[in-house]
């Protein structure tokens, strides 16, 4: 018996939908900086950042969690011939800047009109971030973006200390962000919200960093450390910021963040398609043991209606090659008596 095909009416058959999955991505301080005794954080001879890794990054079990570096504007205070690193920097700022936030469309600055990081959604130029630290987590933990609202930052306040974090803490999160308001979007590294400390009121002024949810970057300012030893010798954010290279920076910095939480999203994009058994349709098999000579094996006497169990659905292409096979839990029984509707979805 030849094989039948039953076409697809595209305009009532076949339908798409997008599903978005979160998971919680719980960063640990203990991860960050105290469980492997740093044998997880991977340094690179260029000096512009340092990679975090939730195992030993010379084990082969390890996976990339996020990388750390920082960076200011030329105008910042900190800027200028006697800084470490000084033009490294810069150049860090600016390109996050350009990436992240694009131009303003000025040609008169000297920066060529690169827009700086802003405490508040406005884009205004004003309540600018001159200092900050970049913290971009790898596209293993972020999938297709960070869902929004649901970032949180926690950094221990207390006297310096290297693994302990049992102290007094701080609370940044995107509480302002959601799936429909408290964002800016349009950006050329995509939508980003507002960070703010969970004892600070909210107000226009009162963040302290931004969270780009599709780049999967959070950037902060470095005014958050004010006020808190930033290693053994008792120097504060200033000076290691302008004193000391950017690796030291980050480990001073890392050694300071208590725990990261979010959750990441996965946009799963699906084809569906209704699979139409009509009752005139697929109730005979092509199977070989279907037949004994001219009888029907699934008939006791000629008079009886024919019978077929359907377990599996091919889609196949206008020239009749197979794409995809959809396996059915269990046969379901077919006769002209009866008409099937069998949904097959393609995830992508």
């Amino acid at each position: 018996m030849p094989v039948q095909y039953q076409p697809f009416n595209t305009t009532q058959d076949v339908t798409t939908t997008k599903t978005l999955l979160h998971e919680v991505i719980p960063i640990t301080g203990s991860i960050i900086s105290g469980t492997y005794g740093d044998a997880n954080i991977k340094d690179y001879s260029h000096g512009m950042f340092q990679s975090v890794y939730d195992y030993p990054y010379l084990s082969s079990s390890a996976n990339h969690i996020f990388d750390l570096t920082v960076g200011y504007d030329e105008d910042s205070g900190l800027s200028g011939s006697h800084s470490t690193q000084n033009s490294k920097k810069i150049n860090l700022y600016n390109q996050h800047a350009q990436v992240l936030l694009g131009y303003t469309g000025s040609t008169s600055d000297a920066d060529r009109g690169i827009r700086k990081f802003e405490r508040d959604l406005d884009l205004d130029e004003s309540g600018q971030m001159n200092e900050v630290i970049f913290i971009n987590f790898s596209r293993l933990v972020t999938k297709d973006q960070i869902k929004k609202g649901s970032f949180s930052l926690t950094i221990a306040t207390g006297s310096f200390h290297s693994a302990s974090f049992h102290g007094p803490s701080l609370t940044i999160s995107d509480y302002l962000a959601s799936d429909r308001s408290g964002f800016v979007g349009g950006n050329p590294g995509g939508d980003y919200g507002i960070l703010y400390t969970s004892s600070a009121g909210i107000n226009q002024n009162s963040g302290v960093g931004n969270v780009f949810y599709q780049s999967g970057i959070a950037v902060l300012t470095a005014s958050i450390f004010n006020g808190l030893q930033m290693n053994e010798i008792g120097e504060n954010m200033q000076t290691v910021l302008s004193g000391s290279t950017i690796i030291e920076n980050s480990n001073e910095i890392r050694h300071r963040i208590d725990n990261i939480s979010f959750n990441n999203t996965t946009e799963l994009n699906s084809k569906i398609y209704f699979c139409r058994v009509p009752h005139n349709r697929f109730n005979y098999s092509s199977n070989p043991t279907y037949v004994d000579g001219a009888r029907i094996r699934v008939k006791d006497i000629e008079e009886d209606q024919p019978i077929s169990y359907i377990t599996t659905v091919g889609l196949y292409s206008s020239t009749g090659e197979l794409l995809a096979t959809a396996k059915l839990s269990e046969p379901l029984r077919k006769d002209p008596t009866n008409e099937l509707t069998l949904r097959v979805r393609l995830d992508y």
